[in-house]
């Protein structure tokens, strides 16, 4: 204990070491002001590496080492969240990242293949103090004891779980197993689906595998970022501070109802509604809807032009339509070509009309005539105006907006009455995909963001050459006394020697320094790297296509349980989720050991899936806490007998959940002082109040389910794994079977 403990008290005084001088480069940076463009590129740069570096050793603060193995060899590696080597001349390393392949017989060696290790040994600290020690003897031929030997080999990982939760989502790189480890370690390149049903820890998995991915190819998704999709923004709070206590700062983490830069989904759709928006026909219905604006005269548009009132019928413009669509250009970047149609089909019909010989019908312009004819109908407000009524500028959100107002002669009556909803409506999480789909549709006109750049360009290169030519002429104006121009026959190179105008501006241009995290959140357009997808079996087809466009290369993880599917929307089948994409080009692994619900919560839980699905087989369950759930009929004031069950189930330390349908939320919180709820709950708060869709992901150390019957059987099957210690339910009516049986045997 008191070397660990030495050994720990010496990785802190180099974190320490480092964190100041991390400190002081900023501060350093940051208090030079004002300094060329060239220095102050440098300076943002040093920041933002600096900053990472600090905001690195600040997550791992308390808990930087776990571990250590000593080889057969002699030699011992000490284990941590993040590598630290020694200040000396050969950089030697002190503390092994978990990631580094050295690391992995910490995880994977057995007594069966100890992987050349003689002794594993787990460090418990508190802040910065050993408390425990647990060692395992992996050569059982080594007679050399420590009297920290774990006898059954699981003490860690049962600790960890049967600790107090505190409402955030704690990591799991001291207990990773092995099952795990190869999934978080696995190769990169295409589609890895994880599968797992509640406790299993693929949540934790799918956090720890981005860290990994993003040690082994640093360079790479440093530059494109990594973007986790979480189903609500309860769980993002939840699963926040797991990468940054593995000193992982750089990813983005959203909903899909993040995903559009300039909207947040604030309201909530029927089911009928998020099932009808979520079908995959609805990219055709959009497409439908964007040609339909493409429109022709009704029957015929006049414009007049010095003097002359031309006349623009369907056939001509449906001509001029056809041709723009045949360049198979998005809505808006191929306005610019139907404009050049119908300007073209305009000067022929006003050189027609004032250029023709009466006699003989031939043309009296020549090309300079026409061209000018042209330029001046290119001035005519008339010609804009009928341009902007048969292919306008739209936007996606007016478009969408649009549709939704107004979806019938697109859908089926049944289908447009129920999504059918003001213009003025705040978005929904399923409108998001429909917003990126139409943004694929429009395409951007940057015409006028091209003109500006030049404009500005321009301007910036004017400005240069007028400071290169206050350079040259204060050379003159120095050497202008003196003999030959060069008295000590040395040549001075002077700015406007050695580069000109146009360079010079290039390199007083404001660089973006944010984040790549930072930057994609900002950017429709954004391709990353890798993307992970928790619960990804409740996304719809829509929300598929969304994320296929995020990631042209399909390195992605997903991660979900088909039986925990309860979204009207969602797909809820791997094979019909990655066909359209990768065919049956992608990697399936499941993890079948639950190690969050006790076996007694996971039976009944099981029971109530099986009641459905006879052949349903649930995780297996690592332990047992000798504690039945109870099922207690409550026939008159609902809300007080949550307040006395809530009483009765809250820990001493750590969570407890209620989960009701939302309907009972506000009663409930009338009762409960200090209890949260909303759409984003504080979840460190001793008891929280959720509906069944936000409790998925989410884990607590007691559960109480209010009006079982309410829910469908996936929800209920999420709501009453939430669990890691006890679980009461409470009703006033019918119970589904599984949960009367419980009742009665009470």
């Amino acid at each position: 204990m008191r070397r660990e403990q030495e050994f720990i008290d010496g990785l802190y005084a180099r974190v320490d070491v480092l964190r100041g001088d991390a400190e002081t480069s900023v501060g350093d940076a940051l208090a030079q002001g004002d300094k060329p463009m060239q220095a102050r590129l440098e300076r943002d740069i040093l920041v933002a590496e600096r900053s990472g570096l600090l905001a690195a050793l600040n997550a791992v603060d308390g808990s930087l080492c776990f571990g250590r193995i000593d080889l057969a060899s002699g030699t011992t590696h000490h284990i941590g969240r993040i590598g630290l080597r020694a200040d000396d001349a050969e950089h030697t390393p002190v503390l092994i990242d978990w990631r580094a392949e050295v690391a992995r017989p910490f995880y994977l060696a057995t007594g069966h293949t100890p992987m050349g290790l003689r002794r594993r040994r787990h460090i418990a600290t508190e802040g910065r103090t050993v408390t425990h020690l647990h060692d395992e003897i992996l050569d059982l031929g080594d007679a050399t004891r420590t009297g920290h030997e774990d006898h059954n080999g699981d003490a860690v990982l049962l600790a960890a779980l049967n600790s107090a939760r505190t409402g955030r989502m704690g990591d799991i790189v001291r207990t990773i197993q092995a099952d795990q480890d190869r999934i978080i370690r696995a190769p990169h390149r295409g589609v890895l689906v994880v599968e797992g049903g509640p406790g299993t820890g693929k949540t934790a998995v799918a956090l720890h595998r981005a860290a990994y991915l993003l040690y082994e190819h640093r360079e790479l998704l440093a530059r494109r970022a990594v973007l986790i999709v979480g189903p609500n923004p309860a769980f993002l709070g939840y699963i926040g501070e797991v990468l940054p206590s593995l000193g992982e700062t750089g990813v983005l983490l959203a909903t899909v109802g993040e995903l559009f830069p300039g909207v947040r989904a604030t309201a909530a759709d029927t089911p009928e509604a998020a099932a009808v928006k979520g079908r995959a026909d609805m990219a055709d219905v959009l497409a439908e809807v964007v040609r339909d604006r493409q429109a022709l005269p009704d029957p015929v548009l006049a414009i007049a032009h010095d003097r002359e009132v031309l006349m623009l019928d369907d056939g001509l413009v449906s001509v001029a339509r056809e041709r723009t669509r045949a360049a198979k250009l998005p809505h808006n970047a191929s306005r610019e070509y139907f404009e050049g149609h119908i300007l073209n089909t305009l000067t022929e019909l006003y050189a027609e009309r004032v250029g023709t010989d009466p006699y003989d019908g031939s043309s009296l312009l020549d090309a300079s005539d026409i061209t000018q004819i042209r330029d001046e109908l290119a001035e005519n407000p008339e010609v804009w105006s009928a341009i902007d009524q048969l292919w306008p500028r739209i936007t996606p959100k007016r478009l969408v907006a649009d549709f939704l107002a107004e979806p019938e002669g697109y859908l089926s009556d049944a289908d447009a009455a129920a999504i059918r909803r003001p213009v003025t409506r705040a978005w929904t999480v399923a409108d998001v995909p429909l917003l990126d789909e139409a943004a694929e549709l429009l395409g951007e006109d940057d015409r006028l963001a091209r003109f500006r750049a030049d404009r500005e360009r321009e301007t910036q290169i004017a400005y240069a050459q007028g400071v290169l030519d206050v350079s040259y002429a204060s050379r003159t104006y120095e050497f202008e006394d003196k003999e030959d121009g060069d008295p000590d026959g040395s040549e001075v190179l002077s700015a406007h020697d050695i580069i000109d105008a146009e360079r010079f501006a290039e390199r007083q241009e404001e660089a973006d320094h944010r984040s790549a995290a930072e930057r994609a959140a900002a950017d429709r357009t954004w391709a990353f790297g890798h993307i992970i997808v928790d619960e990804a079996q409740e996304l719809s087809p829509m929300a598929w296509r969304l994320l296929m466009r995020r990631c042209p290369t399909r390195s992605m993880t997903l991660v979900g349980d088909p039986a925990q599917t309860a979204e009207a929307a969602g797909v809820g089948s791997w094979s019909k989720i990655l066909a359209p994409y990768v065919e049956d080009r992608y990697e399936h692994t499941r993890l079948g050991v639950n190690y969050r619900t006790p076996s007694e919560i996971m039976d009944l839980a099981a029971a109530v899936v099986r009641a459905e699905q006879p052949d349903f087989r649930p995780p297996s369950s690592v332990r047992s806490t000798g504690v039945r759930p109870w099922v207690r009929r409550e026939d008159a004031d609902l809300p007080g007998a949550v307040a006395k069950a809530a009483a009765e189930l809250a820990p001493v330390e750590g969570r407890l959940a209620i989960i009701a349908p939302h309907r009972l939320h506000r009663a409930i919180a009338a009762r409960l002082d200090g209890v949260t709820a909303g759409a984003e709950p504080d979840l460190t708060q001793a008891v929280v109040l959720l509906d069944p869709r936000q409790s998925k992901g989410l884990e607590f150390d007691s559960v109480l389910v209010v009006e079982p019957a309410e829910y469908g059987t996936s929800d209920l099957y999420v709501a009453l794994t939430r669990a890691t210690q006890r679980l009461g339910v409470l009703h006033t009516g019918d119970l589904p079977a599984a949960l009367a049986q419980t009742s009665r045997d009470e």
